[in-house]
């Protein structure tokens, strides 16, 4: 795979550089959505990001390249074989939420909350196209598939700064209107199709009362929507925080949601049951933190701590909602996950206790 004879002349023409000198592929989009490139560029106008003074003669970028296949031609493309409308077109709409947010909102993430600058982007005839600054180049070139405590602590600074850079109040909504209204890719509204495949049982019925607990929060902001560690690049110096990559899925919600997604990513049922406190304990700590920094005023954060909390069982219950209809054996069904549902179901049945006897 390679870039499209229209893509490399747009590639040239936009970078200014004299030659395109080598092109790796890097991984193939979900479903066969496109791919991702390593290209290097010969004397470009952009920077190498090794320089921040000066050009160098060759410029290493990541090339997103998406060239949707036609729904009917999709065959066994999906890895799990949920090849439907419904999914077809939430990928499409995923991709203009990623090119939003790099455009829109991406100037808000400080070092603390590294993301790849976006270069440059376009709609070609042949598909859309984005043209991101090369993490490996600017010291971030570490993937890790598990994480050690000190990968964990990273992760979730990141999360905690990420989360309070967008903190916002319901009337600020209307700035997030190019992304997801609801963020997360397994958000339950986009996944009528897992749904229905979900066997019957109390999480089932539950599901909307999920859903509206964590979406009526009343402390919301921009969750990654897909923060596991295979998104994570991890710097050369270890003091630094990560950066993120992948944000087709950026959207309001409550932060547990991303809180909880990355630890099923990356440490074991074991490490979550031990370190479940200490794990909360570093986020919040952090949060507090950046709110801090940041000069966030309109939110209290005792409140929005008390609040959260409370919802991180929630928030692992819908996560789990979503596998049991897409993957009924998937490895992160596990007995920690299944205790998070226990917990979430009875808040939900104290909540209704409580609203009875009101």
């Amino acid at each position: 795979m390679t870039l499209t004879p229209e893509s490399a002349d747009w590639l040239q023409e936009i970078s200014g550089s004299t030659s395109i000198e080598e092109v790796r592929h890097v991984q193939t989009l979900w479903s066969g959505y496109g791919q991702i490139l390593r290209v290097q560029l010969k004397q470009s106008n952009w920077l190498n990001p090794a320089s921040t003074t000066e050009a160098s003669e060759f410029t290493s970028v990541i090339v997103k390249q998406i060239s949707p296949p036609a729904l009917e031609e999709q065959g066994g493309g999906h890895p799990r074989g949920w090849n439907t409308s419904q999914s077809h077109n939430r990928k499409l709409r995923s991709y203009e939420v990623e090119s939003a947010f790099y455009s829109h909102h991406a100037s808000r993430c400080d070092e603390s909350c590294r993301v790849a600058e976006c270069l440059a982007q376009a709609d070609l005839p042949s598909g859309q196209i984005m043209v991101l600054e090369d993490l490996d180049q600017a010291g971030y070139p570490i993937r890790h598939h598990g994480l050690d405590a000190t990968g964990v602590d990273q992760g979730l600074r990141w999360l905690a700064n990420f989360h309070a850079s967008f903190l916002h109040t319901a009337e600020q909504s209307d700035q997030w209107k190019d992304l997801w209204p609801i963020g997360t890719y397994w958000h339950l509204s986009t996944r009528p199709d897992e749904f229905d495949a979900m066997p019957a049982g109390e999480l089932k019925d539950a599901a909307n009362k999920l859903d509206d607990r964590l979406n009526q929060s009343e402390f919301q902001t921009l969750v990654h929507g897909d923060a596991k560690v295979a998104n994570m690049c991890f710097a050369t110096k270890s003091h630094r925080p990560p950066a993120m990559v992948d944000f087709q899925y950026v959207g309001r919600g409550c932060g547990m949601k991303d809180v909880a997604y990355f630890l099923s990513s990356c440490v074991s049922e074991s490490e979550c049951q031990r370190n479940e406190s200490r794990y909360l304990a570093t986020y919040f700590e952090v949060l507090r933190d950046a709110m801090s920094t940041r000069g966030i005023e309109q939110v209290e954060f005792t409140s929005l701590e008390i609040s959260w909390r409370k919802l991180y069982p929630v928030a692992w219950a819908d996560f789990v909602r979503f596998l049991e209809g897409w993957c009924p054996g998937h490895a992160k069904l596990t007995g920690y996950s299944r205790r998070m549902v226990d917990i979430a179901l009875d808040s939900l049945d104290d909540q209704h206790g409580h609203s009875n006897s009101d």
